[in-house]
């Protein structure tokens, strides 16, 4: 906790059964109706949560950060108000209590030297009254018979410094009961921040939010516009989110270039293989289908495209190539021997026919359980098989269907001699021997 206004409940549920959305909704309502002051916030209790949140206490964090507080506080005030216009953001509020109450002491130094105090004198008498004199004066005992120190302090007791008049009657000189607090200074109450939050030597401020039925990938670009609807930073001010909604973008951008990479690669080791850049083009065109299929199914089940979606795609995208290759390779071998493209098609997506069927619903079947998403933990992972089921029966249909009548159109007017230095068989050798010749 930050300080005694604040307070944390951690609690939990014996019934998962619940939309948790809902019954954090409910909680707002009651509560502000019972206690119309406090302001509430839902944090991530579980490890890996907090862990990935990388310490914000909520899913939505933007921070504030320049020299000067006043206008940080100023900027945080006008992202908060973008905020809450976002109608499923909820418990948009500033971290940092920046209005604690506090008592400001206002020292007539005039008066003081009149009555022969000094700010030290003062400021040792306050230390001492209001926390402990350990911070100013050090004072060790030392027992001689065991041979061991112990810090002796000198404190108000709490319960005899609870008002603003118990304070200005402290004494400010050694052994004298005048003059008081009150004969020099002038005490009022005032407001201060409670929480002082630096980055390096640069201090910040935090606008935090919570959300309600909605995915953080749609609520991270709802954020970005609301930072650029509050204008032109002043010099020296930087407004960024971080949290949950950086990791998040990192991850996704991340896979994004991880699936790329995994494509060209592929494609790479297909061209070493059949020694042509046309046959590996014809392999991935069935990787667009897993895609439509992975996204189609994700829409329908109301999933959404996250980390584990995506590591189901890029599963789904490796088995649906295996199942191209299988039947590609067959094709290419049986146009080289009968030089038409359409009918080694043909034959190959009749011949390959079982083995992919059998593939993708062993696939399938495997990944259903996993889909449903069934007991404690399921919805979490069931994007995962549902995104390797969609893009499974997808391109199935692709490779049996599209696949045979891409590679006939591709190959269709391709001269059946090897391009190979090494050629394997007998009349691409005699025609690579002819042209050396």
């Amino acid at each position: 906790m930050g300080g005694p206004h604040e307070a944390v409940f951690q609690i939990a549920l014996k019934d998962y059964h619940v939309n948790m959305d809902e019954l954090k909704d409910k909680l707002r309502a009651e509560i502000k109706k019972e206690i119309p002051d406090v302001k509430l916030s839902f944090e991530p209790i579980e490890l890996t949560d907090k862990v990935l949140s990388q310490g914000s206490p909520t899913p939505v964090e933007v921070r504030i950060a320049g020299k000067n507080k006043k206008i940080n506080e100023e900027y945080a005030n006008k992202i908060s108000a973008e905020l809450k216009k976002i109608k499923y953001m909820r418990d948009v509020q500033i971290a940092q209590p920046i209005k604690y109450p506090s008592l400001n002491i206002n020292i007539d130094r005039v008066r003081a030297a009149q009555l022969g105090v000094d700010l030290a004198d003062i400021s040792k008498s306050l230390v001492a009254s209001t926390s402990s004199s350990r911070y100013t004066d050090k004072n060790n005992w030392v027992d001689e018979k065991i041979g061991l120190s112990y810090g002796v302090q000198v404190q108000v007791p709490l319960n005899q410094m609870n008002s603003k008049e118990d304070l200005g009657e402290i004494p400010l000189l050694k052994n004298s009961s005048r003059p008081v607090l009150s004969d020099v200074a002038t005490i009022k109450p005032d407001t201060t921040y409670g929480e002082i939050d630096n980055l390096g030597a640069t201090p910040y401020v935090s606008v935090t939010a919570n959300l309600n039925d909605k995915d953080l990938g749609s609520a991270n670009k709802d954020v970005a516009l609301a930072i650029k609807n509050i204008g032109e930073l002043p010099r020296g001010v930087v407004v960024e989110q971080i949290g949950l909604g950086k990791v998040l973008d990192e991850t996704l951008s991340s896979l994004q270039n991880g699936l790329l990479v995994a494509i060209v690669v592929i494609f790479l080791m297909l061209s070493a293989n059949f020694q042509s850049f046309r046959v590996p083009l014809v392999i991935l065109a069935t990787v667009p289908a897993v895609v439509l299929g992975s996204l189609l199914l994700l829409k329908l089940t109301g999933s959404t495209l996250n980390l584990q979606s995506y590591m189901g795609i890029i599963m789904s995208v490796g088995v649906s190539i295996a199942n191209a290759v299988l039947l590609i390779t067959n094709a290419e071998e049986l146009r080289k021997h009968n030089g038409n493209a359409l009918q080694s098609a043909r034959e190959a997506a009749g011949l390959r026919l079982r083995p992919i069927i059998m593939t993708s619903v062993a696939m399938v079947a495997g990944m259903l359980p996993m889909a449903i998403g069934h007991g404690e933990g399921g919805d979490q992972v069931s994007p995962l098989g549902r995104a390797v089921i969609g893009g499974l029966i997808a391109s199935t249909f692709a490779v049996l269907i599209i696949l045979p009548l891409v590679f006939a159109w591709v190959q269709g007017k391709v001269s059946t001699q090897s391009l190979s230095l090494d050629p394997e068989d007998e009349e691409s050798a005699h025609y690579i021997k002819g042209l050396k010749d």
